[in-house]
C-alpha cells in the first residue's frame, strides 16, 4: 500500500510538511510506503475549463507545462491521498486550489478516478481558518468519492515560525491518531 501526501506550502520543509511528516511515521511503521510531493517553487495555475480532460479522458490535463499531469498520475497509483496546506487568508494555497481543481477535473472525466481512496486534509495555522481552509480540502476529498477517516480533533497544527507546530502537542497528536485511522482504514479496503 501507498500514500502521497501533497504539501501546498511555499515553504517545502515548513510547519505543513511537518505535520504531514506525523502521519507518514504512523503510516511506515506499518510498513505503508509513502512519498511527499511538494508543490512549493512550481508556478501551478488553475483550470482554464477548455474540457479536452473531457473530449479525451486519458488521465491528463491540457496543460502540460507543470507538474499537475505527473501528481495526478501518483495519485491514481496510490492507496492514499493526503493534502496538506498552510493557511492563506483563511484558506488554502493557490497552488493547492489549482491542483484541486484540475486533478477534480480530470478525475471526475475520467470515471472518478479516487473513488473508494483513502482521502485526509491536514492544516498548519497560525491562528485563524484553519477549519475553513480544511473544509476546501474535504470538499474535494467528498466530490471525488474518496474515503475519510477521522482524527481524535481537527486535523491541524498550529504555528507561525518553521517547527512552532511541534510545540502543538494537541495537534501533533491529531496528526498521529489520523495516521492510525488511514493505516486502520487502509487494511480493511486492502483486506
Amino acid at each position: 500500500m501507498k500514500v502521497v501526501a501533497i504539501n501546498g506550502s511555499a515553504r517545502q520543509n515548513g510547519n505543513t510538511a511537518l505535520l504531514i511528516n506525523h502521519v507518514f511515521a504512523v503510516l511506515q511503521a506499518e510498513g505503508i510506503e509513502t512519498e511527499l510531493v511538494q508543490l512549493g517553487g512550481q508556478a501551478i495555475r488553475g483550470c482554464g475549463v477548455c474540457n479536452t480532460c473531457i473530449k479525451l479522458r486519458n488521465r491528463r490535463c491540457s496543460i502540460s507545462n507543470d507538474p499537475v499531469n505527473d501528481i495526478i498520475a501518483k495519485m491514481v497509483e496510490a492507496d492514499g491521498i493526503i493534502l496538506g496546506s498552510p493557511v492563506y487568508f483563511t484558506d488554502v494555497t493557490p497552488e493547492l486550489k489549482a491542483l484541486i481543481d484540475r486533478s477534480g477535473r480530470v478525475a471526475g472525466a475520467n470515471g472518478q478516478l479516487f473513488k473508494r481512496k483513502v482521502g485526509a486534509g491536514v492544516i498548519a495555522v497560525r491562528r485563524g481558518g484553519a477549519t475553513h481552509a480544511l473544509d476546501t480540502i474535504y470538499h474535494f476529498l467528498h466530490i471525488t468519492q474518496m474515503i475519510i477517516p477521522g482524527a481524535p480533533y481537527w486535523n491541524f497544527g498550529i504555528g507561525r515560525d518553521i517547527g512552532d507546530v511541534e510545540k502543538d502537542e494537541e495537534g501533533v497528536a491529531n496528526m498521529k491518531g489520523l495516521g492510525e485511522n488511514m493505516v486502520w482504514l487502509l487494511k480493511k479496503i486492502n483486506a
